[in-house]
């Protein structure tokens, strides 16, 4: 569900009664369901701008650190 959609719900897609949007976040529920979805939508972008931006190098490194990382907590099977 996005954003777009549940602003939609709250309003019956009519202009809203309040002239702040925040003040129809006032709902824990409803403000983490669009918190959700804006995080989402920055992360499908973020990660690939971020690794057209290092170097291969670079990225390598952060590649073996996460790969070291993963093994170290790896428990015997």
């Amino acid at each position: 569900m996005s954003a777009f959609s549940i602003v939609g719900q709250l309003t019956d897609g009519t202009r809203p009664p309040f002239s702040d949007v925040s003040a129809a976040l006032d709902n824990p529920a409803l403000r983490k369901q669009v918190m959700q979805e804006m995080g989402r939508r920055g992360g499908e972008k973020g990660g690939k701008a971020r690794a057209a931006r290092l170097s291969k190098g670079r990225l390598k490194a952060i590649a073996k650190k996460a790969a070291r990382t993963r093994w170290k907590s790896a428990k015997p099977g």
